[in-house]
């Protein structure tokens, strides 16, 4: 007699595939941010720069408001002497969220792992909007902290002098808050650059360039014609520092820190342009490049 094998049953194709694709293993945005958190804040590169950041923002604050009688102090409580010394770190500060934008996308490509990245989303521009998201939340918090704590470490110093201003002065937060919130695009519109250009040190340079290479070569070029100075309101570290300015209604005396002819809000939506340029931009280099 001849044993009958009885054959395996066939697994239903389609049930092979709902076993795959049910909701649990759908790749959502909110998981493609969730892996660019690990992968941004897990490097060294991030955690120093962050932590560069927060000492030089609070340091040169320090720094300034110890040596107040040297630069002449004002008759009295003032809003904006007290906001230039607590945002005196962000000229630093965008140096560092700059280069930290860039490396975040360059570093990808450098050493390969952009191919894995744009491999497990390969509709590509959720990766690039996870990383926006990731860097902007993460520079703005820290830049918040570094202000205000500038603040806090420079507040003794001012009450002894008797010009202490509160965070609840008009306008003094929300200007603390503008400039938090420019480190942040200021990290976004590198990461742009850094996308189209694929390259840290290119990348380094052009966004270096566009912070402090135009503020430095328009007055020059405002010598022979004289439209450009018209442009200077509208460069990107010009807008980002009225964006940490007080209103220009601003009581007489109080606001020293002047952004140029632009409100703190029309400055705003200034870099914002900036910045959704490099994105759109970077956007349609990763659509349409190999990795």
């Amino acid at each position: 007699m001849t044993a009958l094998t009885p054959r395996p049953t066939a697994r239903p194709v389609h049930a092979a595939r709902t076993a795959f694709v049910g909701p649990e293993s759908r790749l959502s945005f909110p998981r493609v941010v969730r892996s660019e958190w690990i992968k941004i804040t897990s490097l060294r590169s991030t955690v120093w720069s962050l932590l560069m950041i927060v000492l030089s923002g609070v340091g040169l604050s320090l720094l300034l408001a110890a040596t107040m009688e040297s630069a002449g102090l004002p008759d009295g409580p003032s809003v904006g002497f007290t906001l230039t010394t607590v945002t005196l770190g962000v000229m630093f500060g965008q140096i560092v969220a700059a280069v930290l934008g860039v490396l975040a996308i360059s570093g990808e490509y450098s050493t390969g792992m952009i191919r894995s990245t744009l491999t497990a989303v390969p509709t590509r521009l959720p990766v690039l909007a996870a990383k926006a998201v990731v860097l902007f939340v993460l520079v703005v918090a820290v830049g918040l902290v570094t202000l205000v704590g500038a603040w806090a470490a420079t507040y003794p110093l001012f009450a002894a002098a008797g010009i202490a201003t509160s965070l609840a002065e008009p306008g003094f937060f929300v200007a603390i808050l503008g400039a938090a919130t420019y480190l942040g695009l200021t990290a976004v519109f590198a990461l742009g650059i850094g996308t189209l250009l694929r390259s840290a040190a290119g990348g380094v340079a052009t966004v270096l360039g566009v912070i402090l290479g135009l503020p430095l070569f328009l007055p020059l070029a405002a010598l022979a014609f004289d439209w450009v100075a018209d442009v200077g309101p509208f460069l990107f570290t010009s807008a980002g520092e009225a964006m940490a300015a007080l209103p220009l209604d601003a009581p007489a005396g109080t606001a020293p820190v002047s952004g140029g002819p632009l409100e703190p809000w029309a400055a705003g939506l200034v870099v914002l342009a900036w910045t959704g340029v490099s994105l759109v931009l970077a956007g349609l280099s990763l659509r349409r490049r190999d990795a």
